[in-house]
């Protein structure tokens, strides 16, 4: 069977044909074939443990005991044709539009700070339009990686030049973005984009001198909003002290760990939760890692963290074989954004860091962070897509090459 054409432009630079059924050709790249399944089976598992970690908090909100299920149930239905239609497009849709996305990003992003916006927990970084509530800046880290990605293509005969790798990518670019969010009090989010630019710097093959600037910067001013924090200074030496505060900040980590414990090697059974019985703060959203182990056992919670990394093994392999410069930056930054907020939320709830705030990616409950990653990941199957493409223009060019010396 003939492989179908890869979308491609037609009638002008700014129009494509977009062709899902080439989107979802399994057969062209086990890349490809990777990616879809990783992520298809990461949302499953997500739902099922939603379903299981939130029917006890749902039913008494009187949501019935499928309320949180439903809820995350629809946002799948929303984000996976999301994520076909990304996957879709041809790179070059994504980098003719990255100053407009990035523009949308942050005027979502600004929408916090005017009556529309919600504090939560503590954090002013959602907004509610009538029963509709989200938060801009999942959108805005997907929107910053790929923005970062065009840049650097567009700069690439300066790179290697200190003031070109940094402006306008880290100044004013990365500054203005996290700043946006970190005025909303969010720091759990801010550091994820933080890691999110680096790693985007990083595959992009910015020298190792700029790196150490970025770095450097990126740990003093952690220090600095650290210190002036009460609740994070609370945070990090309750965490250091092993939260021996049990009716205060260590409560979550402390139930979170018996959770943990509790399920053993094989689990307590799916379904057979105690500590989702409103013990455990946000069992279905930034703990429910807690909740796998403690159903699934440490069978399950060891499936989880093989899955996402052989995900890092897989996005690895499409970082090697992009086409320029912008795949590289981009797919990188969502890797270090994706698999680094899942073992960063991890550690949170296993007690090796302090709790951030951090859900876990494709699986925790939450409308837009679940629609953000399966856009991002679009982003990905589309580059990795055009990188199956360039190796298929360079095989074709060396067998030309290889015909024409034999004549």
């Amino acid at each position: 069977m003939a492989t179908p054409p890869e979308p491609t432009r037609a009638d002008g630079p700014g129009r494509a044909r977009i062709r899902l059924g080439g989107a979802m050709h399994f057969g062209s790249d086990p890349t490809v074939v990777l990616l879809y399944a990783i992520t298809f089976l990461l949302v499953g598992i997500g739902l099922i443990m939603v379903l299981s970690s939130s029917s006890i908090t749902s039913y008494v909100a009187e949501q019935g005991f499928f309320g949180g299920f439903w809820r995350q149930a629809t946002y799948a239905i929303i984000g996976l044709p999301l994520m076909l239609i990304a996957a879709a497009m041809p790179v070059t849709f994504w980098k003719k539009w990255a100053w407009a996305f990035l523009g949308l990003g942050i005027a979502l992003q600004l929408l916090v700070f005017t009556p529309l916006g919600v504090e939560v927990y503590g954090n002013r970084n959602w907004i509610q339009i009538g029963s509709f509530g989200g938060q801009p800046s999942e959108a805005l880290k997907l929107a910053l990686v790929v923005w970062i990605g065009a840049v650097l293509l567009a700069k690439e005969p300066l790179l290697g030049q200190m003031r070109h790798e940094l402006i306008p990518v880290i100044l004013p670019g990365a500054v203005i973005v996290l700043g946006l969010v970190l005025l909303g009090r969010d720091l759990g989010t801010t550091l994820i984009m933080g890691a999110t630019v680096f790693g985007a710097m990083y595959f992009a093959g910015i020298s190792w001198r700029s790196l150490g600037v970025i770095a450097g910067g990126a740990i003093l001013a952690t220090f600095f909003f650290v210190v002036t924090s009460q609740n994070r200074l609370d945070r990090l030496f309750g965490h250091a002290s092993g939260n021996e505060d049990y009716s205060g900040l260590g409560w979550q980590p402390l139930h979170g760990l018996w959770a943990l414990a509790g399920g053993g090697v094989f689990g307590v059974g799916l379904g057979g939760s105690k500590a989702k019985w409103s013990w455990l703060p946000a069992a279905d959203n930034d703990y429910i890692f807690a909740i796998i182990g403690e159903e699934l056992g440490l069978i399950g919670a060891m499936l989880v963290i093989v899955i996402f990394v052989v995900l890092a093994a897989v996005m690895l392999r499409v970082i090697a074989g992009a086409r320029d410069r912008f795949g590289k930056a981009v797919v990188g930054g969502i890797l270090v954004w994706i698999v680094g907020q899942a073992f960063v939320n991890i550690g949170v709830v296993i007690g090796v860091l302090p709790v951030l705030g951090v859900p876990l990616p494709l699986i925790s409950a939450g409308g837009t962070a679940l629609i953000a990653c399966l856009l991002a990941m679009g982003v990905v199957i589309s580059i990795a897509r055009d990188g199956a493409a360039h190796r298929a223009e360079l095989a074709a060019a060396h067998d030309r090459a290889g015909a024409e010396r034999t004549r």
